[in-house]
């Protein structure tokens, strides 16, 4: 059900582009759920199984961006920051970087034109990106602190 959710948001990520981050960002919501809820490697399948059928059903920037980085993010985010501050800090950024990097060649490969960017909008871009992504983080923290201290109890899920 989670899955069948997300590519459900996904593809409405898809469909109007003025929400597709959005969606890929809300989509990531339901690994944070399998993570609490189920644990092992539930939150894995949950997106492996979103991801495939959103590339599949939508080969689009929001199914893209879900899986370069925010379906496995959420995972990591948890056995990251079991290692301290500053150690998952740096794991953080690292592989946020490197999900970025691979983000920008697919999206200049497969729907820009052979028109070069120039580097001034480049780096802008990636310090616009590095700005973004301590929010996302911060705010993933609190929205995971608000689930299990005040919405989890009032849902009553049985595992």
């Amino acid at each position: 059900m989670l899955s069948a959710l997300g590519v459900v948001l996904l593809y409405m990520g898809a469909l109007i582009e003025v929400i597709d981050i959005s969606m890929a960002v809300i989509a990531s919501l339901l690994c944070v759920f399998a993570v609490i809820e189920y644990g092992g490697s539930a939150p894995w399948l949950v997106f492996a199984v979103t991801g495939v059928l959103s590339l599949l059903l939508s080969p689009r920037t929001p199914s893209m961006m879900y899986v370069v980085f925010f379906g496995y993010y959420p995972i990591l985010k948890e056995k990251l920051e079991a290692k301290g501050k500053k150690i998952s800090w740096i794991f953080k950024e690292v592989i946020f970087n490197v999900a970025l990097v691979i983000m920008l060649v697919l999206l200049k490969t497969l729907f820009m034109t052979t028109a070069d960017i120039p580097i001034e909008l480049v780096v802008i871009a990636v310090v616009l990106a590095e700005l973004v992504f301590v929010l996302y983080d911060f705010a993933l923290t609190r929205l995971i602190s608000l689930y299990i201290f005040k919405i989890r109890s009032r849902l009553k899920i049985k595992k």
